[in-house]
Formats: C-alpha cells, sequence, structure tokens
C-alpha cells in the first residue's frame, strides 16, 4: 500500500483541482439532473463496459437524450458510427433500461451498498463496475470503480495477486475495502480517490 500512497502524494496537487472541478460535476448531475440526465449517464456507464471512457464519451456527445427516445435500431446504428463493440447488445441493454427512469434519484439519495446491488440485478448491462461508476457519476463517493487500469494499479503495487477475471459480489467488496483503506490513509473518499488513481495513470480526470 505505501509505494501507491507514495506515487498518489507525488501527483496530488497538481491532480486536485481537476479532482474537486470534476466531483462538483458529478454532485450537481445527481443534485439537479433530470430522470432523463440520469438515465444518459447510466447509458454512458452501460456503453463503457468492455469499451472506453473515452468512446462512452464520444457515445454521449453524438446521441445525447436520444438514450431516452431513439428506437433500438436507431441507437445500434448511432453506436456503429462511433464505433462500439458491441453495437447491437449495447443498444438493446438501453431500450431494456428504460423503465429504471423516474426511479433513479432514490436510488442515488438511498443506501449506496443497496442501491447498488439493485442495479447489478435489475438493470441490463450493468454489473459491479457499472453501477458503482454511475453512483459516482452522481456524486456518491462511498464505492469504488474496479476497472482495469484501477486493477493494474492494484496488482503492480502487490495490494492483489491477480486481476479478476469476472465480479462475484464477495470478490468485488473484497478488493473494494483495499482500496477503501488506500482511501483511508490518502484522506479522500473512494469515489475522489478513483479520480486519483485515473489522473496517475492517464494525466487526465475523465469520468
Amino acid at each position: 500500500m505505501q509505494s501507491l500512497l507514495t506515487e498518489l502524494e507525488k501527483i496530488r496537487e497538481e491532480a486536485r483541482l481537476l479532482v474537486e472541478k470534476r466531483f462538483e460535476e458529478f454532485k450537481k448531475l445527481g443534485e439537479s439532473g433530470t430522470e432523463e440526465d440520469l438515465f444518459c449517464e447510466l447509458s454512458f456507464c452501460v456503453l463503457t463496459a468492455n469499451w472506453s471512457a473515452e468512446g462512452g464519451i464520444k457515445a454521449q456527445g453524438k446521441i445525447g437524450k436520444g438514450f431516452v427516445y431513439m428506437s433500438q435500431e436507431e441507437l445500434e446504428k448511432a453506436l456503429r458510427e462511433v464505433g462500439h463493440r458491441y453495437p447491437q447488445k449495447r443498444a438493446e441493454f438501453i431500450v431494456r433500461n428504460r423503465w429504471l427512469i423516474g426511479r433513479l434519484r432514490d436510488l442515488i439519495k438511498g443506501d449506496p451498498f443497496l442501491s447498488r446491488e439493485f442495479l447489478v440485478k435489475s438493470a441490463k448491462g450493468i454489473g459491479w463496475k457499472e453501477a458503482s461508476h454511475f453512483l459516482r457519476n452522481t456524486g456518491v463517493e462511498d464505492l469504488a470503480i474496479l476497472d482495469k487500469h484501477v486493477l493494474r494499479l492494484m496488482k503492480n503495487h502487490g495490494l492483489i495477486h491477480e486481476i479478476p477475471k469476472g465480479w462475484s459480489k464477495k470478490r468485488y467488496l473484497y478488493a473494494e475495502d483495499i482500496l477503501r483503506k488506500v482511501a483511508r490513509e490518502f484522506g479522500e473518499p473512494l469515489g475522489k480517490l478513483d479520480l486519483y488513481l485515473w489522473y496517475l495513470v492517464k494525466k487526465k480526470v475523465d469520468k
């Protein structure tokens, strides 16, 4: 853990303003965004699974509120145009998740662990990482987003022995608890720690 904390301390000051600005955007979305805005963010998180945040941002910019009203065929076409790896399946997931519109704010305001588990069990294309991603991107601070970049960092610094090929609840919570200890030592909540970790890897703060 100490080696990772040392690396994080080196970039703390240069990353701080970017991290704080980004997290304020997350909180604003969670507090002031419409249900449609929240659904668009959930759809972004569906798209980034087995793809990339950069690709998801590009798709979100192209489709906008179309996540709410476009037909499955229109969504699939738009996702093909931005180069998504799984346009047909992701379009299907997004359309099938529309029943969640009207319920998302309650999830954000509720117990984050119960809300995450509800999304994992109920939403299409949403696993533990994606549910954590959505809740963090709407201002929830207490969850870890265990993507490949974060997992590689954890492995390289001896926090985990291997990168899991899939997630059970038990495995995810175990790895998350390791990062929670890092966050506690670093003096930031898990949701912000993730942004510092991203900066450590990419020298930028995506969402």
